[in-house]
């Protein structure tokens, strides 16, 4: 771990996740609404998976989602945050996604909604889950990408630019589709395929939107950030820009404003000698030449 760039103060996501604990049932929709997703992607896989393994489980979300799809009679749940675990409930641990303290070969299925874009060492971390997945695992994931916040993100910019002269770092920075399918192939894994959704939510004002993410437990925790508070006349200008700008995108009527969620799904197996393999350079019966006549 001495050589990974701290980019996240993982202290302040565990904090963060611990003060969202107790009201996380009036802000987790979004989660909610992944979690359907990442589960719907399970049904389309005619397997089984007795044991399984949510990483990062939001106080039980995932849990309550499966309810038992995809053949899964056993769910271990494991959060940053102790106060999360607990809310999960039974066979919940309370363990950081960068040490996780399970057996190798272990898991039939891992699962993770929405935490793994607060991984500092997330080679490490992937390295990790194929080695904890049994041979012929399924490793299924959704975390947020590059487009997440980019209203937010620029009027927050700006507004600094504007009011303080200069733009600290407000807004996480996150994965790309590209990004996530090396990061898979450099862990060892097989079959890798990532993309993408993007899922709009509309507010009345950004003010409603940056409490939701508080409420969410997902508070900007970037190491590099600002340590005090934002002044008034800055959040002040943030909101306005996003208003002035937005609001009519969002519909003329309301005066609502959209924020963008960027989630990227991603999809793996841990390796097998059983599964389908690349065909060896040069052992093709087609000459290239002829297909493209």
């Amino acid at each position: 771990m001495s050589d990974v760039p701290v980019i996240f103060d993982r202290r302040s996501v565990r904090r963060h996740r611990d003060r969202a604990a107790t009201t996380l049932a009036e802000h987790d929709f979004l989660f909610r609404e992944v979690a359907e997703r990442l589960a719907d992607r399970l049904d389309d896989v005619k397997r089984t998976f007795p044991l399984a393994l949510d990483l990062g489980c939001h106080g039980g979300i995932l849990a309550e989602t499966l309810a038992g799809r995809g053949g899964i009679k056993t769910l271990i749940q494991s959060d940053l945050s102790e106060g999360m675990a607990r809310r999960a409930g039974n066979l919940a641990v309370a363990a950081d996604e960068e040490a996780l303290p399970f057996a190798e070969g272990r898991f039939d299925l891992v699962m993770s909604c929405l935490s793994l874009h607060w991984v500092n060492d997330l080679p490490g971390t992937l390295l990790q889950i194929r080695r904890i997945l049994k041979p012929d695992g399924l490793f299924l994931a959704a975390l947020f990408g590059g487009g997440t916040l980019k209203e937010l993100r620029a009027s927050l910019t700006d507004a600094e630019l504007a009011i303080e002269s200069g733009a600290g770092v407000r807004i996480s920075p996150f994965a790309d589709v590209r990004d996530a399918g090396a990061l898979l192939q450099r862990a060892g894994f097989a079959l890798p395929v990532v993309d993408s959704d993007d899922i709009t939510v509309s507010y009345s004002d950004a003010l409603r939107l940056m409490a939701d993410l508080r409420g969410m437990g997902e508070s900007n925790a970037v190491a590099m950030r600002r340590k005090s508070f934002t002044r008034r006349a800055t959040m002040m200008e943030a909101v306005r820009l996003y208003h002035e700008r937005l609001a009519s995108t969002a519909g003329e009527t309301t005066g609502r404003i959209p924020a963008t969620f960027q989630v990227l799904h991603m999809t793996a197996w841990s390796p097998d000698p059983s599964q389908q393999q690349p065909m060896k350079p040069g052992s093709g019966e087609i000459d290239l030449s002829e297909a493209l006549e």
